[in-house]
């Protein structure tokens, strides 16, 4: 669709809902970032942007093509032999002012994503903060990126040295927009790659601001960001001889549609992939306190629009009617609202077309046999006519050989199953084609350390749910992904290793 390059918004300004007035936190540009410069897209196409939490529209953003990728690749792989020689403390510096920018700006931020992807504002905050607390650590680590001698005798040596790939691609989904585009950017910048972020097309509008809050802290082709609608532009990332690397969030078909392209020029790939979780509950645990775990498991706040939801909670029979009595009571603190407003818990669906998919596994849970505890449709409230909202959905009497046990929803749906025997519950907890998270609750060290250690699951909480922590590797096993992030593992992962042997000359003799 061919547009003019302006948006069709006349006023740029949002209101904030807190009262503090108005906030100028759309970009004022739509077009392609790269070369440190902004680029109508060489089609002269451009693709419509609808907020899911009231149906406006945000106008439209630039839809890159393969031309345009080329055009973007070759910005980057210029701007790389420069950047890869700037010494890494120098980096460093550049990245926190990265990061300060983005605590400077956050609220803006966080309403723009709020408006553009649906989740609630208060809660993207959150997401700035993040997002500025993972470059900061990547900063930190950019003498890490450590190599080894090996011995060899007295007239040899032999060492190994690590440096950067070249050009890397992220591409973004849409459940936290902001937060991946610029945490996400961190670890490859550090180990002095470029980067090319290709944000979601249902909600690119932060990236394309982050584009122009940051244009003078990196040299021009180091930090570039190229929209697209649908998969082409992904993919021609993706296929591009010339981008040394692919790291994508995402779901398991979209990362094995990228292995397939990546194997062509044999190129790595880190992937997070989807999940379908389980929170574990054992006899022991208080039902309260099982019950919050539930509710914060689920991340209903972003309607359930995370790969690390604990959406499959297995409660032991002793605890499971008192723990449903508790989550009853608890699930009204979460109500769909409209995004922007900073009174609102839970925040709206991305699409129109992943809302109706959300319905139709509601609707399949019923027709086989699931008993709905609460929610179940869209709230009814007049002031939410034009969004895409869903209540908080909670169903009881799930068989793992259900629909809604055995595929992930991405919408704010659980699943509780009752559980007796021990074994048949890992069983279960094991039998899905996923493995992210799993989340295990009591207060017995033995039950605790054999059920982590059984879970097939990458990243593992006991008596804890959600929260992650910088340093610790993030990642899944299964079909969840290839790679660990949030980590030194995540910063190496970027670089390559050289090796390098020397045979000393000897000096004539006397």
């Amino acid at each position: 669709m061919k547009h003019d390059a302006q948006s069709n918004l006349s006023d740029r300004q949002v209101t904030d809902a807190s009262g503090a007035g108005k906030m100028s936190i759309l970009p004022m540009h739509r077009e392609l970032y790269y070369g440190g410069a902004w680029h109508r897209p060489l089609s002269g196409n451009y693709f419509d942007l609808t907020s899911p939490g009231t149906g406006q529209s945000l106008g439209h953003a630039a839809d890159g093509s393969a031309a345009d990728v080329d055009a973007a690749v070759d910005s980057a792989r210029k701007a790389f032999h420069a950047w890869r020689d700037v010494p890494p403390t120098e980096r460093a510096k550049a990245l926190r002012r990265f990061a300060g920018i983005i605590r400077q700006h956050a609220r803006e931020l966080a309403t723009l994503d709020a408006i553009d992807c649906g989740n609630p504002v208060r809660a993207m905050v959150g997401d700035a903060e993040i997002a500025a607390a993972q470059i900061d650590f990547f900063a930190g680590l950019v003498t890490e990126m450590k190599g080894t001698s090996i011995p060899m005798g007295p007239d040899r040596m032999n060492v190994t040295v690590r440096g950067p790939l070249g050009v890397v691609a992220r591409i973004i989904p849409f459940n936290h927009p902001f937060m991946f585009a610029a945490g996400k950017s961190a670890a490859p910048l550090a180990a002095g790659n470029t980067i090319i972020v290709k944000p979601p097309e249902q909600a690119p509008l932060s990236a394309l601001r982050l584009a122009e809050l940051v244009e003078e802290v990196f040299p021009p082709g180091v930090f570039n960001v190229v929209t697209g609608s649908g998969r082409d532009t992904g993919a021609a990332l993706v296929a591009h001889p010339s981008v040394a690397k692919v790291a994508l969030i995402g779901s398991v078909a979209a990362g094995r549609a990228v292995m397939r392209s990546a194997s062509e020029t044999i190129k790595p790939v880190l992937l997070e992939l989807g999940g379908k979780n389980a929170l574990i509950a054992f006899p022991d645990a208080d039902p309260v306190v099982v019950a919050d775990a539930m509710i914060a498991g689920m991340n209903f706040a972003w309607c359930g629009q995370s790969c690390g939801s604990t959406s499959r909670a297995f409660l032991h029979a002793a605890i499971h009617d008192r723990v449903l009595h508790e989550v009853k009571a608890r699930i009204g603190a979460f109500r769909p609202g409209r995004p922007d407003d900073w009174d609102t818990t839970m925040g709206a669906i991305i699409s129109r077309s992943q809302y109706d998919r959300v319905l139709s596994y509601i609707a399949t849970a019923k027709e086989e046999g699931a008993t709905l505890v609460c929610g179940g449709g869209a709230p009814r409230s007049p002031a939410l006519a034009g969004g895409l909202f869903i209540e908080p959905t909670i169903f009881a009497d799930v068989r793992p050989d259900m629909t809604i046990a055995r595929e992930e929803v991405f919408g704010p749906v659980l699943s509780v199953l009752k559980w007796q025997d021990e074994a048949s519950m890992i069983c279960d907890v094991n039998a899905v084609e996923v493995g992210l998270t799993c989340s295990i609750w009591t207060n017995d060290f033995n039950a605790a350390l054999r059920t982590a250690n059984a879970a097939r699951a990458g990243y593992v909480w006991v008596n804890e749910v959600s929260r992650h922590f910088l340093g610790a590797p993030f990642g899944g096993v299964k079909q969840s992904g290839l790679g660990r992030e949030e980590c030194l593992e995540e910063l190496l992962s970027f670089t390559q290793e050289k090796n390098i042997h020397m045979r000393f000359a000897h000096l004539p003799s006397a």
